[in-house]
């Protein structure tokens, strides 16, 4: 039997093009079906693993036979890892290795340096970041409106720099100011795969978790194309 080592060494064998690029053999047709899918269940692995940030399926499929299925892909690799302390979760539209929930007082205890560390945030910060949530697109004037005083730019800077916030569309007010949404960061962040999974305000007011300062109308945000500015 062939071990997984062997079959790397096997399938390593660099290619390439005449400007001298590596060109990965994503077909594998010399191996047998049962290591070829082995060796694309590695590299999708391998690239989710070594990302920082959620990894979409347009990029694992550059790593796959053309008629690989990622989804089958990733139901064996989330089936490998159940009896790990680390998951392979859907969220942000990707996929990205998590520790397991059952492990974090472990992992702060250890006061190990974590990837992907959630930016510390004010409570004024949080608040208007879940009225951004909530309401976007929406201007920092809408948002000044929804608190009753001023949002400053500074607080605005804060969210900006933490990967939660982007720029969105200029609105259709008059002088047409900038708008702001939210990022993938901030889904993958929250552990969301999209904007549909946020919690439901009526749920939220329910559990007592809404703040009463926040008035966020209907409580859905709709679904946008993804801002990473």
């Amino acid at each position: 039997m062939m071990t997984t080592e062997a079959t790397a060494a096997k399938v390593s064998r660099k290619k390439t093009n005449t400007q001298g690029d590596v060109i990965l053999d994503r077909e594998l047709e010399d191996l047998p079906a049962d290591l070829r899918w082995r060796e694309w269940m590695m590299r999708v692995e391998a690239v989710i693993f070594a990302s920082a940030e959620p990894v979409a399926r347009e990029t694992l499929a550059r790593v796959v036979g053309k008629d690989c299925s990622i989804d089958l892909l990733i139901d064996d690799l989330v089936e490998e890892l159940r009896d790990r302390p680390y998951e392979l979760v859907s969220v942000a539209g990707g996929w990205q290795h998590r520790s397991r929930s059952a492990y974090a007082d472990a992992i702060r205890a250890s006061q190990a340096p974590t990837r992907g560390a959630v930016a510390a945030l004010s409570e004024f910060e949080a608040m208007v970041l879940m009225a951004i949530a909530y309401s976007q697109p929406i201007t920092r004037s809408e948002l000044s409106k929804i608190f009753g005083k001023e949002v400053s730019r500074d607080t605005i800077g804060s969210l900006r720099s933490a990967g939660f916030v982007g720029s969105g569309p200029r609105s259709p007010t008059p002088g047409a100011p900038y708008t702001y949404v939210t990022s993938k960061h901030f889904l993958s962040a929250f552990g969301l795969e999209t904007l549909r999974d946020l919690p439901d305000i009526e749920a939220l007011d329910d559990a007592g978790l809404l703040d009463a300062r926040i008035p966020l109308g209907n409580g859905t945000a709709e679904e946008r194309p993804d801002e990473d500015e």
